[in-house]
C-alpha cells in the first residue's frame, strides 16, 4: 500500500515542493527514509513512531515502511517533514482517506507526545505554493499566520497530530486562519526612542535625517559618551513605515532564521546591533545550512555596528558586496543561496583606542602610530562606500541641562516621508527607489549641477583625492538634500553640504 502527499524544502529564501511518498509492504520490519535526508530527518523515524503511538495509533512494526522524499537529488534539511510522513503512513494504512491529501501541502515537526512544533521558512513556502495548483496548507498553529498573509492560501492551523488526522477524516473541522496583511504597517513601534531626547549634536541630527531620507550609510566618530549609540538607536523612529512588499521581504528572511516568534508579519523596520566579536558567517550569513546573517536580518531596516574598528577587518570587508548589490550570495559545494540585504548602515567609532584623540581638554594616551593603526583597521574601500562621515563631539553641560529645543522624531519623519515620495515618483517602474540604491545611470539625469557647483565639486575632488565612486555618492547625497528641501535641481548649497559630510571622520 502506498500514498503520497506534498511538503516543501527551503533553500535560502526560495522554496521547492517535495513529494512525500510512503509505501508499506512485505513482512520485513524496517523503517527507511530516502531522498538525501539529513540527520534531523533520519531521526524523524523515532519521532514519528512515538508520536503516532502517543496519539492513539499503532505503527506497522511488522512491515517494511519506505518513505521517499522527491526529487531525490535535492538535499532535505530539518524536521519539517515529520507531520507529512506521519499522515502519509496513516493514509497508506487507510486510517485516513487518501484523497483528502490531494491539493494539500503539509509542514510540521512532531513532538513525542504528538504536538506539532513550529518550523522555519513558512512564508517562503506559502509564496511558492501561491504559484502552484495547491491551494491549502496544513501546518503548525504558530506558523499559520505567516502563510495566511498570502492571498489565495488556505492555512489550516493544527496543534497535534491527532487533530490533523481528525481533520483529514472530516470529523474535526479546522477553519483556515485569516490575517489582515497590511493592517499593522503603521509606523515605528512605540518603544523606539525619540530624537527629542538628544541634546546638542545638530550636525549629527542633520546627518540622521539625510541618511533616513535617502537610505545613505552613516559613520559617527566621537569620544565615548558623546551620544553615538543614542543617535543610532533613534534612526528607526524617523524611517517611513514599511510597505507591504518590504514587510514581506523582511518577514521571509526572519521566518527562514526562525525569528518571527509567532508574528504573522514583520511590521516595523528591523534594527540589528551585533557585537563586534561576531564572525563573518554571523554577519554575512553562512554555516552548514547557510542561514541568513545580520546584514540580511537588517534588510529594509538598520544595521548598527558599534566600535567599528574592533570588528574583524575581513568580516567588515565582506560588507562591500551587500553595499553594492543589496544581496549576499553564499556558495557551498553542492548549492548556493542568495539572501536580500538592503539596509542602512550606521557605524560608530572612537577617534582612537583611548577615545580622547583630538578631544578638547582631554589627554590622549595613544601615540600617532597607534592612532593610525587603530583607524587603519577600517579599509579605505569600505570607508569609500559610506556616504556620511560625521564628527560627534562631547556634549557640554550647558547643552545637557538645556530644555529640548530640537525637532522630535515625528516631525523629521514627515520630512523623510516626503523626500522618499519624491524619489519614488521619479522611478515608478523600479522597486528600489532610494537615492542611495537607484542605478547611477538612471539617477544621473536628476543630478545635474550648475557651473558653480561643478567647479566646487572639481576643486573638492582634487583637494581631497576623491574616487569616482565618491563622486557619484556625493551626487546621490546632494540629490537627497535637495529632495529634503523640495528642490527640483541640485543647488550649490546642497552640494556643499554633501561635501561637508564626505571627509573621513
Amino acid at each position: 500500500m502506498s500514498t503520497r502527499c506534498f511538503s516543501a524544502a527551503v533553500l535560502g529564501i526560495e522554496a521547492r515542493l517535495v513529494e512525500v511518498e510512503v509505501d508499506i509492504h512485505g513482512r520485513s520490519p524496517k523503517f527507511l527514509i530516502v531522498g538525501l535526508p539529513d540527520a534531523a530527518i533520519r531521526e524523524s523515524r523515532d519521532r514519528v513512531r512515538t508520536a503516532l503511538f502517543n496519539s492513539g495509533y499503532s505503527f506497522p512494526t511488522e512491515r517494511r515502511v519506505v518513505v521517499n522524499l522527491a526529487p531525490a537529488n535535492l538535499r532535505k534539511v530539518g524536521p519539517v517533514y515529520d507531520l507529512a510522513i506521519a499522515l502519509g503512513i496513516l493514509a497508506a494504512e487507510d486510517r485516513i482517506p487518501r484523497e483528502r491529501l490531494a491539493g494539500l501541502l503539509i509542514l510540521g515537526e512532531l513532538a513525542l507526545d504528538g504536538r506539532v512544533r513550529p518550523i522555519r521558512g513558512t512564508l517562503a513556502v506559502a509564496l511558492r505554493v501561491e504559484r502552484t495548483d495547491l491551494a491549502r496548507m496544513l501546518l503548525p498553529a504558530a506558523n499559520a499566520g505567516e502563510a495566511a498573509i498570502c492571498p489565495g492560501i488556505q492555512a489550516h492551523p493544527v496543534e497535534t497530530l491527532a487533530a490533523a488526522a481528525a481533520f483529514l477524516r472530516g470529523t474535526h473541522p479546522i477553519e483556515p486562519i485569516e490575517v489582515q496583511s497590511g493592517g499593522h504597517l503603521l509606523g515605528p513601534p512605540d518603544e523606539v526612542p525619540d530624537l527629542a531626547d538628544v541634546r546638542g549634536q545638530p550636525t549629527a541630527l542633520r546627518a540622521l535625517e539625510i541618511a533616513a531620507a535617502g537610505a545613505h550609510h552613516l559613520l559617527l566618530c566621537g569620544p565615548p559618551g558623546a551620544g553615538k549609540t543614542m543617535l543610532a538607536q533613534r534612526l528607526p523612529g524617523i524611517l517611513p513605515p514599511l510597505t507591504l512588499e518590504e514587510a514581506l521581504e523582511a518577514t521571509v528572511v526572519h521566518s527562514v532564521a526562525g525569528l518571527t516568534r509567532g508574528r504573522a508579519l514583520v511590521s516595523a523596520r528591523p534594527f540589528r546591533a551585533p557585537h563586534h566579536s561576531i564572525s563573518m558567517a554571523g554577519l554575512l550569513g553562512g554555516g552548514s545550512v547557510a542561514r541568513p546573517g545580520e546584514v540580511s536580518l537588517a534588510h529594509r531596516g538598520v544595521l548598527f555596528l558599534d566600535e567599528l574598528p574592533e570588528f574583524d577587518r575581513r568580516t567588515l570587508d565582506g560588507l562591500r558586496q551587500p553595499f553594492e548589490d543589496g544581496r549576499v550570495r553564499i556558495s557551498r559545494v553542492a548549492y548556493s543561496v542568495s539572501y536580500p540585504s538592503r539596509f542602512t548602515l550606521v557605524a560608530a567609532m572612537n577617534p582612537c583606542r583611548c577615545g580622547n584623540y583630538g578631544v578638547k581638554d582631554s589627554e590622549c594616551r595613544c601615540s600617532p602610530p597607534q592612532v593610525a593603526a587603530y583607524r587603519s583597521r577600517i579599509s579605505g574601500p569600505l570607508l569609500d562606500r559610506i556616504d556620511l562621515h560625521v564628527e560627534v563631539p562631547r556634549v557640554t553641560y550647558a547643552a545637557l541641562s538645556a530644555a529640548a529645543n530640537g525637532p522630535d522624531s515625528a516631525e523629521i519623519r514627515r520630512r523623510v516621508v516626503q523626500a522618499r515620495e519624491l524619489q519614488a515618483g521619479r522611478f515608478p517602474s523600479l522597486s528600489i527607489v532610494t537615492n542611495s540604491s537607484v542605478p547611477m545611470e538612471a539617477l544621473r539625469p536628476f543630478c545635474r549641477v550648475d557651473p558653480e557647483g561643478r567647479r566646487l565639486l572639481e576643486a573638492s575632488m582634487d583637494r581631497l583625492g576623491l574616487s569616482a565612486r565618491a563622486h557619484d555618492r556625493i551626487l546621490r547625497t546632494a540629490r537627497t538634500i535637495a529632495d529634503l528641501a523640495d528642490s527640483r535641481h541640485i543647488l550649490t548649497i546642497h552640494l556643499a553640504e554633501a561635501l561637508q559630510f564626505r571627509g573621513r571622520a
